[in-house]
């Protein structure tokens, strides 16, 4: 008999949930190089000491390499877990910045559909956490 327990490292919901973040980040970054560059560009904080492109493509690179390293490094994937999670929390300066100055992007036309876009940057930082066990991790090794 498997142990189920929801904090249980590595379950099959956690596995497809990681694998679905890995493939959203490959996307992501792909985007950060190809159709959606205008848009990434608009997220970049103009108090960013760093040439706006350069940013955008070496976020693009970040995300992709991390999309990747979920996908096939499931060996490593609770110090992933830990990595993702701090890229999300590293660019969320950027979604505010969105915010703060008006920035349209992604369809984000409103200071209301910005301010909403706000509150999912905390549920990509739990859901990578979740996904790779990554906290379950921490739990168990404190509880010890």
């Amino acid at each position: 008999m498997t142990d189920r327990s929801p904090s249980k490292p590595d379950t099959w919901p956690r596995r497809i949930a990681r694998w679905l973040l890995g493939a959203f980040l490959v996307f992501a970054g792909t985007s950060h190089l190809t159709f959606s560059r205008e848009d990434f560009r608009a997220q970049v904080p103009p108090w960013l000491p760093l040439d706006v492109d350069f940013v955008v493509i070496a976020s693009g690179i970040v995300e992709i390499a991390l999309g990747l390293a979920l996908l096939f490094l499931g060996r490593w994937r609770v110090p992933i877990g830990w990595i993702v999670a701090a890229f999300f929390v590293a660019v969320f300066p950027g979604n505010i910045a969105q915010f703060v100055e008006g920035r349209d992007a992604f369809g984000l036309d409103s200071d209301l559909a910005r301010g909403l876009r706000l509150l999912f940057q905390p549920l990509l930082v739990l859901w990578a956490l979740w996904a790779t066990g990554a906290w379950a991790t921490w739990r168990a090794r404190r509880n010890r």
